[in-house]
């Protein structure tokens, strides 16, 4: 889930709004402003009620921040890199790009989201109880109201035993630690998910014929979020047992096809891609030091008429922002990191930081490909948390609003 709009970094973990998070605003806003607060509390301007809906949307996605904010917080508590969180449509995504190594680490990242949204019902249950005791605004004791049972009905959600939801989560910690198998868990947890994701579809569509309507659409919005992402979560789960054992060294291009910073665009299709079938061309300075990588896609969007005079410096992506491994390095390790403006690729640096090879998505899609017909499967099936399975589109914590 991408970031449209960046708010900064909090607990030195980037946060951001995809632009979807402004549809669940609305409705927010639209039906507390013009539905709830009118008929439950009368005799206020409309535009006391368009305030009051406005600070309710508001603090509610603080509310969601604060539990995604959680999970960060415990993540890197645990030598889990965390790589954002973003608000959107359906709740809140916090990207971890790796995996807990036990099961007790497991069930902590989990359970801190919704222990947080409970905190935070206690909290603003709290302040609507003193707001009605010093005889405050009912409409503002109301607000609060709302928000309390707002946030313990979403800490009550997100524990139901079924990924991705955190109660899912909890789930493979639980089966990890009982089976001692890692793997084995998360598909048990994943397959739960989308049999609850099935239930939801069906429960919002009959709630639909039934005359309910958008409630219903609601629901099957939400089962179909959790089916997907609970199948991707499944499919990476067993990719990442299929690969275990693989370093990165066994799957690269060794040898590749370099670039200067200072050569044109132009320069470098007539030299290079026109004549060979490649679509990653790392630039490197006068002593092979890495200094960007350009991929074919980047060329491709430089208009014809700039392409002999733009440098491949100027269109490249910086190093800091291409995925850097080793080659004895785990290729499970690897792919989590996976993503960005590399266009899916990652170097292959010596000790020494020079460049010695790349590993480009034809390069994963071969091993995937062949990865059974390794003689004798030479490495041990995988247990505990020698995993890492989130890839460039990885999941993260996500939970529903």
């Amino acid at each position: 889930m991408r970031s449209s709009i960046r708010l900064g970094r909090i607990a030195g973990v980037s946060v951001g709004l995809n632009i979807s998070v402004l549809v669940i605003v609305a409705i927010l806003v639209f039906g507390l402003a013009f539905g709830r607060f009118p008929i439950a509390f009368p005799g206020s301007s409309p535009a006391v009620y368009l305030l009051a809906g406005v600070a309710a949307a508001v603090l509610f996605l603080a509310s969601l921040l604060a539990h995604e904010l959680a999970h960060a917080v415990m993540a890197k508590r645990h030598g889990i890199e965390v790589s954002g969180i973003t608000l959107w449509l359906l709740g809140g995504v916090a990207e971890l790009r790796g995996e807990p190594r036990t099961p007790g680490a497991d069930v902590r990242i989990a359970a801190v989201g919704p222990a947080t949204s409970l905190a935070a019902g206690v909290v603003f249950g709290l302040l609507t109880w003193l707001t009605s005791a010093v005889g405050g605004a009912p409409l503002l004791a109301g607000m609060f109201g709302y928000l309390a049972v707002v946030n313990v009905l979403l800490a009550v959600f997100n524990l139901i035993p079924a990924a991705p939801l955190d109660g899912g989560r909890v789930l493979r910690a639980a089966l990890w630690a009982w089976r001692g198998d890692r793997v084995s868990a998360a598909v048990t947890a994943a397959r739960a998910g989308r049999t609850f994701g099935y239930f939801l579809i069906a429960l919002g569509l009959l709630q639909v014929v039934s005359g309910l309507g958008f409630q219903g659409l609601w629901l099957a919005l939400i089962g179909m979020f959790l089916v997907n992402v609970a199948s991707a979560e499944e499919q990476q789960t067993q990719l990442g047992a299929a690969l275990h054992g693989i370093r990165v060294g066994d799957v690269m291009s060794e040898r590749p096809v370099t670039a200067d910073p200072g050569e044109t665009v132009t320069d470098l299709v007539e030299r290079v891609v026109m004549r060979h079938r490649l679509s990653t061309y790392p630039l490197v300075d006068e002593h092979g030091g890495f200094v960007g990588l350009v991929t074919l896609n980047r060329i491709r969007a430089v208009a014809p008429q700039a392409r002999a005079t733009t440098r491949l410096r100027d269109i490249a992506c910086p190093p800091d922002d291409v995925p850097r491994a080793q080659a004895d390095e785990a290729l499970t390790d690897l792919l989590p990191r996976m993503g960005g403006c590399a266009d899916g690729r990652a170097v292959v640096l010596d000790p020494d930081g020079r460049l010695i090879g790349l590993i480009t998505p034809s390069d994963i899609s071969r091993t995937i490909q062949t990865v059974d017909l390794r003689a004798a499967q030479p490495y041990p099936a995988p247990r505990g948390a020698d995993l890492a399975p989130r890839y460039p589109d990885h999941t993260g914590h996500r939970d529903a609003a």
